[in-house]
C-alpha cells in the first residue's frame, strides 16, 4: 500500500509524522511523496493560525484531485481542535493526535469511525514516540514531552496538545539507544514546551536531571535542545553545555517581544529585565553558543514605541539568529478578540525590519569564527552541483567545505576562512583531509 504523509508546522509535528511513517513500514506498507500517486494521503494539520487551518483543508481536496479513488484522513492539530470543521466532504477519516494506533487502522483500510478525537485535557500518555527514520535528515528528533500549561494568549496549542506530559527517563534512553543504532550522530530533543519536562513524572523531574542522566550514558555523540522558554534556562543547564557530554551550545529562546506591556498581554511568565540578566548568564558561561529567539511582529495594541522597544532590545542582546512571525490571527484564542490589531501592512514592515536586524546579527556572529577551527557534522544532502558539502557545528553554524560525498553523516574539523551572509565557509583540517584520500 502507498502511503503519503504531508506535515504542516513545527518540529514536534515533523515527529509525529515520522512516527507514523515508522510504524505503517513496519505493517509493510510504502512511503511515497505526497505530490505523486498513493493509496492513501495523511494530512498531519497545523492550527497555529487561521491561515494554516486553510492550508490543511487545501492539502486534503488536492490530494482527493490526485487520486479520486485514494483515501484521505487528516490528522494533527486541527484535526484535534475542530474535528467538524476538518471533515470536509475530501476527506473520509478524522483522527486525533493520541489516537495513533487508531491512524494505523484507517490507513490499513480496516473498519473505524469517521471521527475520533479523544479529550486530550485528561490524557496521561504519549503514543506517537518511535520515529526511527528522518527523510533527507542527519539529525533526528526525539520527542520527550508533549502538551502546554501555559495559555499563552497568542497561542491554541494547549488546546491542541491537552496539558504537559513527559516520555519516562527509561524510555528516553531507549529510544536515543535505538537512534544510535540507526546511524545518527546527533538527535534533537524536542517538545511542545520543553522546559516543563518531567514535572509530571513520579518521582518529578526537571529537564537538567534527564540531560544528566544522558550525560552519564552518552548513546549518541551530540544532542541538541529545541525551543525552550527563558525561566526554563537554568544555571544547571548552562553548565552541562559547558561541561561537555555532547549538548551542544545552542539554545533557542523564544522572548516574543521586548515591550513590558506586550509581554504582559502575551502572558509570558518574565519581563524585559530577566532577559537581560539571562542573555548575560548565557554568555559568561557559554561565550561561543548560539542564542536564537523566536519574535511576533504586530502584536494586537503593540504601538510604534513598543515595537521600537522591541528592536531596541534586540540589538542590545546577545542573540545570534532570529524566526520572525508576523501576528496572525487565531480564532479561539484571547489575542484574537483584543482591540487595536495592528494593520497588516504595518506587521509586515516590522517583520520585515526583524528579519534584517536578524541577518544582520546573524552574519555578525558568524564572523568571530574566521581563522579558527570547529567540528561540522556534514550533512547528507552536498550544495548542488558545487564539489561542496554542507553541514552545521556544535554552535548551529552552518559551515560549506569541499569535500567526498561518504563524508556525510560524519564529524569533521573544518578551519573557516570566510563568513558570507549566514554561511561559513572553510576547509578539512589535515586529520581529516587525510582520511578522505584512504
Amino acid at each position: 500500500m502507498r502511503v503519503a504523509v504531508a506535515t504542516l508546522g513545527c518540529k514536534v509535528n515533523q515527529y509525529d509524522s515520522a512516527s507514523l511513517e515508522t510504524r505503517l513500514r513496519d505493517q509493510g506498507c510504502s512511503i511515497v511523496p505526497f505530490d505523486g500517486e498513493a493509496d492513501v494521503y495523511v494530512v498531519n494539520t497545523c492550527t497555529v493560525t487561521d491561515r494554516a487551518d486553510a492550508e490543511s483543508r487545501q492539502l486534503a481536496r488536492r490530494a482527493r484531485r490526485r487520486n479520486h479513488a485514494a483515501r484521505v484522513i487528516m490528522t494533527g492539530c486541527f484535526a484535534q481542535t475542530a474535528p467538524l470543521r476538518a471533515a470536509i466532504p475530501e476527506v473520509d477519516h478524522v483522527i486525533g493526535l493520541n489516537r495513533l494506533p487508531d491512524l494505523v487502522r484507517a490507513v490499513m483500510d480496516q473498519a473505524t469511525e469517521r471521527i475520533l478525537v479523544d479529550d486530550l485535557r485528561t490524557a496521561r500518555r504519549i503514543n506517537t514516540v518511535g520515529a526511527d527514520s528522518f527523510t533527507g535528515q542527519t539529525r533526528a528528533f526525539l520527542k520527550i514531552q508533549e502538551g502546554c500549561d501555559l495559555f499563552c494568549t497568542f497561542c491554541i496549542v494547549p488546546f491542541a496538545r491537552g496539558r504537559s506530559r513527559s516520555v519516562p527517563p527509561r524510555q528516553v534512553l531507549t529510544q536515543l539507544e535505538m537512534l544510535a543504532g540507526h546511524g545518527f550522530q546527533e538527535v534533537v530533543l524536542t517538545g511542545i514546551h520543553l522546559g516543563s519536562y518531567g514535572l509530571d513524572l513520579e518521582p518529578r523531574l526537571d529537564l537538567s536531571d534527564l540531560l544528566e542522566m544522558i550525560a552519564a550514558q552518552s548513546p549518541v555523540p551530540r544532542l541538541r535542545l529545541s525551543s525552550i522558554d527563558p525561566p526554563e534556562v537554568t544555571s544547571r543547564m548552562l553548565h552541562l553545555m559547558r561541561d561537555g557530554g555532547g549538548l551542544c551550545p545552542h539554545l533557542h529562546v523564544p522572548l516574543q517581544s521586548g515591550h513590558d506591556e506586550t509581554l504582559r498581554r502575551m502572558r509570558r511568565q518574565y519581563d524585559t529585565q530577566f532577559l537581560r540578566d539571562l542573555s548575560a548568564e548565557v554568555r559568561r558561561v557559554l561565550p561561543e553558543a548560539a542564542i536564537g529567539t523566536d519574535v511576533i511582529a504586530g502584536f494586537p495594541g503593540e504601538t510604534d514605541e513598543q515595537f521600537d522597544a522591541t528592536m531596541a532590545l534586540l540589538a542590545e542582546l546577545p542573540l545570534t539568529y532570529f524566526h520572525v512571525f508576523p501576528y496572525s490571527r487565531r480564532t479561539g484564542t484571547t489575542a484574537a478578540k483584543m482591540t487595536r490589531q495592528v494593520s497588516p501592512n504595518c506587521i509586515k514592515g516590522r517583520a520585515q525590519s526583524l528579519r534584517h536586524l536578524g541577518e544582520r546579527k546573524r552574519a555578525s556572529f558568524g564572523r568571530t569564527f574566521v581563522g579558527r577551527t570547529l567540528r561540522v557534522l556534514i550533512e547528507h544532502t552536498p550544495v548542488r552541483d558545487s564539489g561542496w558539502l554542507t553541514g552545521y557545528s556544535r554552535n548551529y553554524q552552518r559551515v560549506q567545505v569541499p569535500g567526498p560525498l561518504h563524508l556525510a553523516n560524519r564529524e569533521v574539523s573544518v578551519r573557516i576562512q570566510a563568513a558570507r551572509g549566514g554561511t561559513l565557509f572553510g576547509m578539512l583540517q589535515p586529520e581529516d583531509d587525510d582520511q578522505t584520500r584512504q
